[in-house]
């Protein structure tokens, strides 16, 4: 029994677990692995809140952030007039489209690489909340066909739609009084 008490102390004792360290040569303890993650994101936090902490009140950042957001409605806004020039004088339109024929490849690949990673963060945050819009859909996808079915198959009684609303037409009364409802 001592052997025993010897060999389960000197594994486990001292408050320590020689299997769990040697495993942990092999494969990483998840749990440490959760509190330094925790950890790390704890600490982003904190300094995005200091940066963010100073409202900027100054006519500088107010300039700056009105023209970040010019963008998005200029070229939405550019494409519409470009059809609607092409409708207006499609000769002129036509003259505008071979000069733009004589960009070099390049240079459209540059555009596209920065109009890409211009909208890829929005899109990103947009394609997150419409995938959250769906899931509370879906949540909500049995009340509604309960309430449709309720809505468009009235119940029945004695093999007749039953109408829990009273009347005051004395032809229906009569009938209702002779054939049951």
């Amino acid at each position: 029994m001592g052997l025993m008490i010897g060999l389960m102390n000197a594994l486990f004792g001292g408050h320590r677990n020689v299997i769990a360290e040697t495993a942990e040569v092999f494969r990483e303890n998840t749990e440490r692995a959760a509190v330094r993650d925790a950890d790390m994101q704890t600490a982003v936090l904190q300094q995005f809140a200091a940066e963010f902490a100073h409202p900027r009140k100054g006519l500088f950042d107010r300039v700056i952030d009105g023209l970040n957001r010019l963008p998005r409605p200029f070229m939405a806004l550019g494409t519409l007039g470009l059809f609607c020039a092409a409708l207006y004088d499609p000769i002129w339109f036509a003259a505008r489209m071979q000069g733009l024929a004589l960009v070099p490849e390049p240079l459209w690949w540059l555009m596209a690489a920065i109009v890409g990673f211009y909208f890829g963060a929005r899109h990103q945050v947009k394609g997150q909340e419409f995938q959250r819009s769906i899931a509370q859909t879906l949540a909500q996808t049995t009340a509604v066909q309960n309430n449709i079915e309720r809505l468009t198959k009235p119940p029945i009684r004695n093999g007749l739609i039953a109408h829990d609303f009273p009347t005051e037409n004395a032809a229906l009364l009569d009938w209702q009084a002779q054939y049951g409802s």
